[in-house]
């Protein structure tokens, strides 16, 4: 990886999306692009110019603006200062405005390899039904995406479990994939949930052979199970085996395949995992 980009906001979660980030890069040749998108301080439009408040006169609020600017602008070095400190390379980029716009705009720029970022709790519904800036880049991004969820505390990507239904050709993401796993010293496992809500399309032998003939993939390396709902089964099996990183990899759908028809289980999982979850994007 050339590049990988972190958005952070200073929490936690940034903190454990920085945490991932660092497992991934290799530092002879990974930079980490940390990125914060401030939005400016908007005074409260109730108080008018030259009113005078009660124990605080006329607040001046471009001072709190400038202030808070410059505090953040402090905390983004600092975050660049320690992460070079610890022997990667690094690189700081200030945004101004909405978060999934400024990660847009840096993906154009800097084309990463990886965006790793943080997720706040479990959404709430416009989080299901639209998608919240984490979902929405993980989603559409044009490389690979990790969400790390508020639960994760990640340490090593060692037990990798790789979910998909054999219904298309994966074998440029799976090069990728067995790349990386290299690089992280993983042992990876394919997952096929099966369940009625998501009947197949495809027989799985056709795509699986497809696999096994490019890959040296063992045969209990390849795992089949049943459950009331594939989100069930994949999150299921991910708690059995105490797995440390879950891969899914998503096509486009149109409108109304995507929020109508056949709800695609990727999106869920961005919302509701409890297990970081890269996602890889198969192009049509």
């Amino acid at each position: 990886m050339n590049r990988i980009l972190i958005p952070i906001d200073f929490s936690e979660n940034a903190e454990r999306a920085l945490a991932a980030a660092k497992i991934m890069a290799d530092k002879e040749n990974t930079e980490l692009l940390i990125l914060h998108a401030y939005q400016p301080y908007i005074p409260d439009v109730s108080v008018m110019p030259g009113s005078v408040l009660p124990g605080i006169g006329s607040p001046d609020y471009s001072y709190i603006g400038d202030d808070l600017e410059a505090n953040f602008r402090h905390q983004l070095d600092g975050y660049v200062a320690n992460v070079v400190a610890e022997g990667y390379k690094a690189e700081g980029i200030w945004a101004v405005g909405g978060v999934q716009s400024a990660v847009e705009d840096a993906i154009e720029e800097y084309k990463p390899s990886l965006v790793v970022t943080g997720r706040t709790g479990t959404g709430g519904f416009l989080d299901k039904l639209i998608g919240s800036s984490a979902t929405n880049i993980a989603l559409h991004s044009p490389c690979p995406v990790m969400i790390i969820p508020p639960q994760a505390e990640p340490k090593r990507f060692s037990k990798v479990v790789y979910a998909t239904q054999f219904e298309y050709a994966e074998n440029d993401i799976l090069r990728e994939v067995f790349i990386l796993m290299n690089h992280l010293g993983s042992k990876l496992t394919l997952l096929k949930v099966s369940a009625d809500s998501q009947p197949d399309i495809q027989p799985d032998n056709q795509y699986l052979d497809d696999i096994k003939g490019e890959f040296i993939i063992g045969e209990d390396e390849v795992v089949y199970r049943k459950a009331d709902s594939v989100l069930d089964g994949i999150e299921d099996y991910c708690d059995e085996v105490n797995a440390d990183l879950l891969i899914m990899s998503t096509r486009e759908r149109s409108f109304i395949e995507e929020f109508l028809i056949n709800p695609s289980v990727t999106k869920k999982l961005v919302v509701d995992t409890h297990v970081p979850l890269l996602i890889y994007h198969l192009r049509e």
